[in-house]
């Protein structure tokens, strides 16, 4: 399966015969929306010790990123009756953390004209709803048609389905953009198109073997991709940027 990078020098290619524009636009949060990595990786060692798996140095945390969930658990000794129940703690966590969480750059704009334009927009994350809408703010959560949030780790796929059902809108017509595997995995099951970004939780190489059907390195391409127009520079508040 091709990889359509985003590029100036190819958008007649990638947005070509084979480009139909979806009907509804899907978004993973963490590390796709929103830059929450940072905050991840320095909670991991204090959730480490309160469910009694093995903690890692800052250079094991960052080579994490390798590593589809799965594997991550399986690194760090966890079992998997846990998981849920760490998943829950972490979206606590990050609850009492909210202030620490930023969007990446260019996101906000990118929101606000999707919703100028009347894309239809949903997101689907296993973070908790109230953690996502504190983080979008009430003006861009108005422009989002559909919230899925708390899905378990592997269950987007199913998420994915349950949304068609709520929409209207058939799989094959949406395109579910996240940043790892599992989140290309849960399009390619429920039968949507898989787009990638390069700036998340998985780095881009280990997102590039598993052939997503849509690879953005850059938020200014998904905007020239969805919208057909690059988002303008704005200035930001804190935390870091997505590649651009």
């Amino acid at each position: 399966m091709a990889i359509f990078r985003s590029s100036k020098a190819n958008d007649a290619e990638r947005r070509g015969p084979d480009w139909v524009q979806p009907q509804l636009i899907v978004f993973d949060f963490d590390g796709t929306l929103a830059d929450s990595f940072p905050w991840f990786a320095a909670e991991l060692n204090a959730v480490a010790r309160d469910w009694g798996f093995r903690q890692v140095t800052d250079e094991e945390a960052a080579r994490l990123r390798r590593l589809s969930a799965d594997a991550i658990f399986r690194q760090l000794q966890v079992p998997r009756w846990k998981i849920p129940w760490i998943a829950r703690d972490l979206r606590r966590r990050m609850t009492r953390d909210i202030a620490r969480i930023a969007l990446f750059e260019g996101i906000a704009p990118l929101l606000s004209r999707l919703a100028a334009s009347d894309r239809r927009v949903a997101i689907i994350s296993s973070n908790a709803r109230e953690n996502i809408r504190a983080v979008l703010g009430p003006e861009l959560c108005a422009g989002i048609d559909a919230f899925e949030c708390g899905a378990a780790l592997n269950g987007k796929a199913q998420r994915l389905k349950r949304l068609s059902r709520r929409t209207g809108v058939p799989t094959a017509a949406m395109i579910y953009i996240g940043d790892e595997v599992r989140d290309i995995e849960a399009a390619r099951r429920a039968g949507a198109t898989a787009g990638a970004v390069a700036w998340g939780y998985n780095c881009e190489s280990v997102l590039c073997a598993r052939a997503p059907d849509r690879l953005f390195q850059a938020v200014t391409e998904l905007s020239e991709q969805l919208l057909g127009e690059p988002v303008p520079d704005q200035p930001t508040e804190g935390g870091d940027a997505a590649r651009r």
